[in-house]
């Protein structure tokens, strides 16, 4: 059984039992979430596809830990004028345990 859900601006293929990394949520570390915006689900060999959301259909997750990923550097640069800026980002993420998928 999986789902493909979305959350942040993304989708995510999901199975109980599987952990992702999504965009940072306002959740306490061990607070359970609801996602709700489930696009497809597939069930002993029945898939439920939604035009665009599938109705009734939900997965339930649990939140594990907050964090930054690695950093990346941005670099803006100009050939022949001396322009150069350098500036480095960690994007915040939340880890989820996915424990059921209904619908």
């Amino acid at each position: 059984m999986y789902a493909i859900v979305e959350t942040g601006g993304k989708q995510f293929k999901v199975s109980e039992g599987m952990n992702i990394y999504v965009e940072k949520l306002d959740v306490v570390v061990g607070d359970s979430v609801t996602l709700d915006k489930v696009h497809l689900v597939e069930k002993d060999g029945q898939v439920r596809v939604g035009t665009p959301l599938v109705q009734g259909a939900s997965v339930q997750a649990s939140v594990v830990e907050h964090g930054k990923n690695k950093k990346i550097i941005v670099f803006k640069y100009k050939s022949k004028k001396n322009y150069r800026r350098k500036q480095g980002h960690r994007q915040p993420y939340t880890k989820l345990k996915i424990n059921t998928i209904l619908g």
